[in-house]
């Protein structure tokens, strides 16, 4: 496994306590999480995971204090999704909105491999328009919330610039923040 992965796993296993261990994605670092429902308290691990593993690189981060946006990182307001990989071999990042942040961190967690894309804010009103982010409701509601669905094995090729290992978004996230800095 990459070190990268590695070292997010270390990270995630403090989470533990929260749950007792499923043995759904047997042999996982992860398997824990797997069964947590997509709701508050497993995007509040996501969130705790993201802010700490920024924290690791030397980067500033603090919780914004507002529900716009879920971290300050390096001095850049960041939004923080979360999705364990799906039967269908995609992850997907729901509830996304327009609200006041920089870039989207998306983090997925596959049973022995996690990816991590740091979006910026303009690209995703350009795909939310453009149907790389969709919506995620029906009717009038259906402009408020959107989704993201990525299969990591081949992501779509507007998300290349954007990460995909740990490594990459790491390298994305320094760029992005060297770039907006000042």
């Amino acid at each position: 496994m990459d070190l990268e992965v590695l070292a997010l796993a270390k990270l995630l296993g403090k989470e533990q306590e929260r749950r007792p261990r499923e043995d759904r994605w047997g042999g996982s670092p992860f398997a824990w999480l797997a069964p947590w429902p997509p709701a508050k308290t497993k995007g509040e691990i996501f969130e705790s995971v993201v802010h700490r593993w920024c924290e690791e690189m030397g980067l500033t981060v603090a919780r914004t204090g507002d529900s716009e946006a879920d971290r300050v990182i390096g001095g850049r307001r960041f939004e923080i999704k979360g999705s364990t990989l799906w039967k269908n071999g995609k992850y997907v990042f729901q509830q996304i909105r327009k609200q006041n942040y920089d870039a989207l961190v998306c983090l997925g967690i596959s049973p022995f491999d996690a990816h991590c894309w740091i979006i910026p804010k303009g690209v995703v009103l350009e795909q939310w328009g453009a149907g790389g982010i969709r919506p995620q409701h029906g009717g009038r509601r259906g402009q408020d919330t959107a989704w993201l669905k990525i299969r990591p094995s081949r992501p779509d090729k507007w998300l290349r610039d954007c990460g995909g290992s740990l490594s990459e978004a790491k390298q994305c996230l320094r760029s992005f923040l060297s770039a907006t800095s000042g």
